[in-house]
């Protein structure tokens, strides 16, 4: 009995470690923590009324994703890639998503050519808003069309891999992005699924490509000197 007790404490903590995950993944991803922000164990416990250990447990998740780094005797921070680590993940982008396509085209029903049709006209309707929240979400829906395609392909692996993807993705725009946006464009998406519901995987894959192209291309990924205090305040 003490066992079964021991066990079920044990599964609530995860549980509760997984819900302050979700929502500092949320956080992270949509941009209110921005790359470098420190992570207290004790301000996380604190905020979510959970114990020290909790806390922990629930950044050492988002720091096997990568969106958390963890420093000996600092602490843990949203993490800060740097322009390699931006480049490569748009490379893994290219590599999975490209496959995702072929995999939903082949499963692709009319109820979930729909679904993808509402999902663009949320997308129009944000685009359309001003203020930083409207553009919070929008980056966040532009991200969902691309997990609704990997949750189509049926493919719960690459889903799990998209899901890092797409929040590591915001990371980095947050970060270099010239724009401040997701540069994730509605015409892009409404293209790839015409492509797809006229059943040319070839067309949809190359739009894919070209689409993950033109988020890249906005970001300024050029590697630059460290100024000193003094020369970063001349200039």
């Amino acid at each position: 009995m003490k066992n079964l007790k021991t066990s079920n404490l044990h599964a609530d903590q995860e549980d509760r470690a997984k819900v302050i995950r979700d929502s500092l993944r949320d956080a992270i991803v949509d941009r209110r923590l921005s790359p470098g922000a420190k992570l207290s164990e004790a301000e996380v416990g604190a905020l979510y009324d959970v114990s020290r250990t909790v806390a922990r447990s629930a950044l050492q998740m988002l720091t096997f994703e990568g969106l958390v780094t963890s420093e000996r005797n600092k602490g843990a921070f949203v993490s800060n890639p740097s322009p390699e680590e931006a480049r490569q993940i748009f490379t893994s982008r290219r590599l999975i998503e490209t496959g995702i396509i072929q995999s939903a085209a082949e499963r692709m029903t009319s109820e979930d050519f729909a679904a993808f049709r509402q999902q663009l006209e949320k997308e129009t309707l944000l685009k359309a808003n001003r203020g930083a929240q409207a553009r919070r979400e929008e980056i966040k829906a532009s991200g969902d069309f691309h997990l609704m395609l990997a949750d189509v392909a049926g493919n719960l692996i690459l889903r799990k891999f998209m899901d890092e993807l797409i929040a590591r993705s915001s990371l980095v725009i947050a970060l270099y992005g010239r724009s401040g946006t997701s540069s994730c464009g509605n015409d892009d998406h409404s293209d790839i699924l015409d492509a797809l519901e006229a059943g040319d995987i070839l067309r949809a894959t190359e739009l894919t490509l070209h689409h993950i192209d033109h988020i890249e291309a906005d970001l300024d990924l050029r590697s630059t000197d460290s100024l000193s205090l003094k020369e970063a305040l001349l200039r």
